[in-house]
């Protein structure tokens, strides 16, 4: 578990793609550099988000440490796309005493988002986001927290229809997160809250009771949605 708060941004040393009949499996192991700030307390078998990936600790020493990613985590993430001297956004697993300065985080990426727009507001840069996986965006809501590469940030605005939500870094956030570097095209790693999906599943539950009724209480409050909206 994390807080989506980055405690710093660390540098790909080394990187090892794994042929599928070496050890390795076909995944690659990395090796995270400039760091020593989070590892005075590591132990091997640590958790460590690396960009919003939960990874386990394999070596380390005092400035740097070793992870290994399996072949699915490359799939569904953007860590496959790093290279030597890429920044990546580090954070320890939260301790019970630690202050909650953003919200519950999993390290479990949902999808990736291509950034689509970025544009200049003042001092601070609004960021456009349009997720890989759609079905994301019945969590995405405004005000309401995001986890973007390991960052808990905060949505400004959302639009269902076109695929999209926004947010907005501060000239502060900017220098401590790795998206404050992007650019259009690239990708960021997406964990949506999950309050979202325990609220969904336990409403659905409610409607579809044992009794069955509740389905067709639920269909019935769809319809008058769409056809509210069909009206208007």
């Amino acid at each position: 578990m994390f807080t989506g708060i980055v405690e710093t941004i660390g540098t790909v040393s080394h990187l090892v793609k794994h042929d599928e009949s070496s050890s390795g499996g076909g995944g690659t192991s990395l090796t995270i550099s400039n760091c020593s700030e989070i590892l005075s307390d590591a132990h091997l078998g640590d958790s460590i988000s690396i960009n919003g990936t939960c990874l386990t600790v394999t070596e380390f020493n005092k400035d740097e440490f070793k992870v290994g990613v399996a072949p699915e985590t490359l799939r569904r993430t953007n860590l496959g796309s790093l290279k030597e001297a890429s920044g990546v956004n580090l954070e320890r697993a939260v301790r019970a005493d630690t202050r909650m300065g953003g919200h519950f985080v999993q390290g479990h990426v949902d999808t990736i988002a291509t950034i689509a727009k970025t544009t200049q507001d003042g001092n601070a840069i609004t960021f456009r986001f349009q997720p890989r996986d759609k079905s994301v965006l019945h969590y995405i809501v405004e005000k309401g927290y995001v986890t973007l590469d390991g960052a808990s940030l905060t949505i400004t605005a959302v639009h269902d229809e076109e695929g999209w939500w926004e947010v907005m870094l501060i000239a502060y956030t900017q220098e401590k997160v790795v998206m404050g570097k992007k650019k259009e095209g690239e990708n960021v790693n997406v964990e949506v809250d999950q309050i979202g999906k325990y609220v969904e599943k336990s409403v659905a539950s409610y409607f579809e009771g044992a009794s069955g009724s509740g389905g067709a209480m639920l269909e019935k409050m769809v319809q008058r949605i769409v056809d509210a909206r069909m009206k208007g």
